[in-house]
């Protein structure tokens, strides 16, 4: 992968401010249309992360710093560098989400230095061979227009689970590794398996390996060729596979692939780009074209998630000193009860145009309290089937308490694993420690499972560790009884749960929640399947 562009050099302008900054705005400009039009090509998932970062070039505030910089004699390039680089050291202290876009960021300042040196911005590669990708870390652009036929798979030193890099790589099924903290010291032309399924990386592989690893590409090749069925195990027992979305355009492909309905939709969209709260009208609209989607299946719809670490100059955009553990999800929803009412008034009447199955959830619910109150008004509302997120471990403590109000609960595993072992999801440093299969995590899950069944109350999983199809299994038999995830995991799953009974299921669960890692865990459930 190449190197980023060099620093610009410290330096002052001829001493026409006014033509150096009509350039720097050019390429403001021109930055800003390459990627939406990189956008509209990618389409889906990939479109909103590429327009995302064509409003980070078209950022008044950004542009407005640059230009102070300039008027005191900086170059343009060197205004551009210092504006970007201190936007992005306060988005790093922000932690969280908003840390993560600080990489994102530094794409866009490359683009537009490369822009003003009127050179190539730095990207992937050509290869006339299929390859793997080795990379510090990829920008969202880059990443969003990957050739399926050459990148292999992507290995990178920097990122987290969680980074725009691996979710958008898991929304075009290229296998991704990321946070390998020696991935700079393979060499090119070095021979590489790359293993995404248990995040393992081997260096000139043997022959056994490479014949195991072959058979299992031919199985997945089989899987997704297979006609689409329902969710399944191999004794019929039903296991609904869901879609997570984050806009109601992605809903044609999601159902192409076969998803039975959506088990989270994420409602940021319609609020991260505004300076203000959108209107019920705004909202009624855009809820009742994802409904349509769906008519006689579930959607389950996430209630705004958003606060400290995603700030929203409407809601709340107080600093905080660990915005992860601050005023976030339905706490900051409490304190803006207006907006949270809006919203469900806007669902329930969403729902009243359609022939759907709504159910709404509320994010970052600690305890039955919180889960009354927010059931509570969702029904006063009008909503009939309303249920909270599973992402804070005090939740599964209190797994009993919680089902005498709610009617579901949904687990977001990427949370869950961040709060249960204490490591930030965004955070390349202690991605190791972010893995879903710890036992852990998996005993607060049977908690889950085990109070839902208790009542006859469903136990879904929405993050994205049911995309693994090996860890969906296990979360099947820890009681799981829908599984929701990147619609291009559908396939991969699908075929998984139809090689086990519950039974089987049951054990492989019982098996990794006796191990004393992830990686444990893992290879613990891995082991022979008997009847």
């Amino acid at each position: 992968m190449p190197e980023p562009l060099a620093d610009p050099e410290p330096g002052t302008h001829g001493g026409d401010a006014d033509a150096e900054y009509a350039a720097v705005s050019a390429a403001f400009t021109a930055v800003a249309d390459d990627l939406m039009q990189r956008g509209t090509k990618a389409g889906g998932a990939a479109q909103e992360v590429l327009e995302a970062a064509a409003m980070m070039a078209q950022d008044p505030s950004l542009a407005d710093d640059v230009k102070e910089r300039i008027n005191a004699g900086t170059t343009g390039e060197r205004a551009v560098f210092e504006a970007f680089v201190t936007f992005q050291d306060l988005l790093t202290g922000m932690g969280g989400y908003m840390a993560e876009r600080a990489t994102d960021l530094g794409d866009v300042s490359q683009r537009i230095i490369a822009r003003l040196r009127g050179v190539a911005a730095p990207g992937i590669p050509e290869s006339d061979e299929p390859f793997i990708l080795v990379a510090r870390d990829l920008a969202p652009a880059d990443t969003a227009l990957l050739d399926l036929a050459k990148v292999l798979a992507l290995i990178t030193r920097d990122g987290g689970p969680t980074s725009h890099t691996a979710i958008l790589a898991r929304s075009k099924s290229i296998p991704a590794i990321v946070g390998v903290v020696n991935a700079l010291t393979i060499k090119e032309g070095t021979q590489v398996l790359a293993d995404a399924s248990i995040g393992v990386i081997t260096i000139e592989p043997g022959r056994e390996l490479l014949e195991d690893a072959r058979a299992r590409i031919a199985s997945r090749a089989a899987a997704l060729s297979a006609p689409i069925t329902d969710g399944a195990l191999a004794d019929g027992t039903k296991i609904p596979l869901l879609a997570n979305l984050g806009n109601p355009a992605d809903a044609a492909d999601a159902v192409a692939l076969g998803a039975e309905g959506v088990g989270l939709f994420r409602t940021e969209f319609l609020f991260l780009d505004s300076k203000s709260a959108p209107t019920v009208a705004d909202q009624q609209k855009k809820y009742t074209e994802l409904l349509r989607h769906f008519a006689g299946k579930k959607v389950v719809v996430r209630a705004l998630d958003a606060g400290a670490d995603k700030p929203l100059s409407f809601l709340n955009d107080a600093h905080e000193e660990n915005p992860a553990l601050g005023l976030r999800g339905l706490r900051a929803l409490r304190a803006s009860e207006h907006i949270l009412h809006d919203q469900l008034v806007a669902l329930a009447a969403a729902d009243a145009e359609t022939e759907a199955e709504l159910w709404v959830m509320a994010p970052m619910v600690s305890d039955s309290e919180e889960s009354e109150y927010f059931v509570n008004l969702g029904r006063e509302l009008g909503l009939t089937t309303v249920g909270v997120m599973a992402e804070v471990p005090s939740l599964a403590l209190v797994a009993d308490q919680v089902f005498d109000s709610a009617d579901f609960v949904s687990i977001g595993t990427n949370d869950l694993t961040q709060y249960t072992m204490a490591a930030d999801r965004m955070l390349g440093s202690v991605a190791s420690f972010q893995d879903p299969w710890h036992p852990a995590v998996l005993r607060l899950v049977k908690m889950l499972g085990d109070a839902g069944a208790a009542v006859g109350k469903p136990v879904g999983i929405c993050g994205e560790a049911a995309a693994d199809p090996e860890l969906a299994i296990v979360l099947v038999g820890l009681g799981a009884t829908s599984l929701s995830m990147t619609p291009a995991a559908l396939a991969d799953v699908r075929a998984a749960l139809r090689d086990v009974t519950l039974d089987q299921a049951k054990a492989r669960a019982a098996r990794a929640l006796a191990a004393r890692s992830a990686a444990g865990a893992r290879a613990a459930a891995a082991g022979p399947v008997l009847d």
